[in-house]
């Protein structure tokens, strides 16, 4: 099975959480949302697979380019 990194498109903090660890995730299905300058921006699952890992939960600060999860397919 491959790991998928998903990566926080832009610098903002962590709104809201769609699918937790274990969630089963289909191609551009939205892991979670990232808020920025009041904008709500999808993070999107590339590939279908499992959430194994969450890097990051609601309210954190993440970067542009930083991993927020780790999805197995």
């Amino acid at each position: 099975m491959a790991r998928i990194e998903v990566k926080a498109e832009v610098t903002g903090k962590i709104w809201k959480v769609l699918l937790p660890v274990g969630s089963r995730a289909d191609a551009d299905d939205t892991l979670l949302v990232v808020e920025s300058m009041k904008m709500e921006i999808p993070v999107q699952c590339e590939a279908a697979g499992v959430v194994v890992e969450l890097r990051a939960g609601e309210g954190d600060a993440v970067e542009e380019g930083q991993v927020v999860a780790i999805v197995e397919t």
